[in-house]
């Protein structure tokens, strides 16, 4: 099998994300479903949806198929539209950190902090970086496929500020006081929460309340 050429990823690329636009904005045109699985085609990939695709004339196919099919496509090939084609995942990371960012003073962190955009990492991905300048995102990056759900994002978010915490500084933070141990971001039963694994584990707080556990410890 031959290895993609650099135009070839360019041109799927492009038909990826017109057809991903084309059926967020209720606007697809079938002919760029043809032309995105011709290209794949043309890759030796060969999902049930592309064949359906290029063995049908686009007339015969009714819109809401051609739909399913597009859908089934841009899955069939991993296709992920990122931050820049589905901007509601960064507004849901952002509103993940203001948030967590409630907690933050309990470290001694003040001011505002943002999310960061990083361009450079492949895949692009986010990062925090605090009001003193400081970018946290030793404990990995965000990717925007972490920011689909709030819930989801604002667990993940919390976990890598909470890594990049502990490698930038060595010092252990949330403890809790109950068991003098180090607690961690985690998901339980739907909800994003400080975790402290003692006497068999217990949640000390809701992610954005620390500070008043704490303060009732």
């Amino acid at each position: 099998m031959s290895e993609p050429t650099a135009e070839y990823e360019t041109n799927t690329e492009a038909l990826e994300r017109r057809v991903y636009l084309g059926l967020r904005e209720d606007s697809l045109d079938p002919q760029d479903v043809v032309a995105l699985a011709c290209e794949l085609l043309d890759c030796f990939q060969y999902t049930d949806a592309i064949l359906e695709v290029v063995e049908r004339k686009p007339a015969d196919v009714p819109a809401a198929e051609m739909t399913a099919l597009a859908r089934r496509i841009l899955d069939d090939v991993g296709f992920d539209p990122g931050f820049d084609l589905a901007p509601e995942r960064l507004e849901t990371l952002r509103a993940a950190l203001r948030i967590i960012a409630r907690d933050l003073p309990t470290r001694g962190i003040r001011g505002e902090p943002e999310i960061e955009v990083l361009e450079d990492y492949f895949p692009v991905g986010a990062g925090v970086r605090l009001a003193d300048g400081k970018r946290l995102d030793w404990g990995g990056h965000i990717l925007p496929d972490m920011c689909d759900d709030p819930t989801t994002a604002l667990t993940n978010l919390t976990i890598m500020i909470h890594e990049s915490l502990l490698e930038w500084t060595w010092q252990v933070w949330p403890v809790c006081p109950r068991h003098a141990l180090g607690v961690h971001g985690s998901q339980r039963d739907g909800t994003a929460v400080w975790w402290c694994a003692g006497d068999g584990g217990h949640m000390l707080a809701p992610v954005g309340e620390l500070s008043h556990a704490l303060a009732d410890q």
